[in-house]
């Protein structure tokens, strides 16, 4: 019996089915826009119908989102649920940062340990790629380069791990604290001595992944994450200092 010539929503299923996962693994990240369709159509071997209706499905689902004559872009709902409510609560309860950072400790600590047994070459050299840039703008000291070199060299730690929860949470974790990352590396520029720890560190972990050490790897990110809170906590202290001290100037000045 000849086998049945799938239909076209079946195929517009399969298809939705790669774009989704696409997504989940990150290789189509929020705001990313999706190839022409006809070019998209051909890579995918599936007629322009099929992918439209691919698209339709995972725009039902709020993955995916069109705009009249101008394409179609991958959204942020896998982040935004996440992100926003967590935002607006850190500005009100100071002590969460302190939480956070315990989750941010375990969080990196376990991907950097999935990356160093789980790295693919490709991986190794996005890693590769992403710590050079970091070490490029350490040294230059462009503080909003440094910020996005940062994040982008642990999303790639995160990525390098496999495991689709942790790069998802790894990047909404860092759009949180992303005011936090720049008043800490504000802080630290301002102290060569940390500074440069700071890149130590860094070149550690990538270090460490690359020699598919996982304990070394885990440890690198644990101690990098000890190292930054403790960081927040000294210019938290020198902050309460300098204000105190101008307070007295200003008794003194009556």
């Amino acid at each position: 019996m000849l086998a049945q010539r799938p239909t076209v929503t079946r195929l517009a299923d399969s298809v939705a089915a790669d774009l989704e996962r696409r997504i989940l693994e990150g290789s189509l990240k929020p705001a990313d826009r999706l190839p022409a369709e006809r070019t998209l159509a051909l890579e995918l071997g599936v007629s322009r119908p099929s992918l439209r209706e691919a698209i339709q499905k995972l725009v039902s689902k709020g993955l995916l989102t069109t705009r009249q004559g101008g394409g179609t872009y991958v959204t942020n709902r896998l982040e935004a649920h996440f992100v926003d409510p967590w935002q607006d609560m850190l500005k009100d309860h100071p002590l969460l940062h302190r939480d956070l950072l315990e989750f941010r400790q375990m969080l990196e600590s376990q991907a950097a340990a999935l990356a160093a047994d789980r790295a693919t070459d490709a991986d190794i050299n996005r890693l590769d790629t992403a710590h050079a840039n970091l070490q490029a703008v350490y040294a230059d000291g462009d503080l909003e380069a440094c910020i996005n070199a940062d994040v982008a060299f642990h999303q790639a730690v995160a990525e390098a791990s496999h495991n689709v929860l942790i790069g998802h949470l790894t990047a909404s974790l860092m759009k949180v604290i992303h005011g936090h990352v720049s008043n800490n590396l504000e802080n630290l520029h301002a102290r060569p001595q940390r500074w440069n720890k700071l890149a130590a560190q860094h070149r550690t972990i990538w270090q460490a992944i690359r020699e598919r050490a996982p304990n070394k790897a885990a440890r690198a990110a644990s101690e990098h994450i000890d190292f930054v809170r403790q960081s927040i906590e000294d210019s938290a202290v020198d902050q309460a200092r300098r204000m105190s001290a101008l307070r007295r100037l200003g008794d003194a000045g009556e």
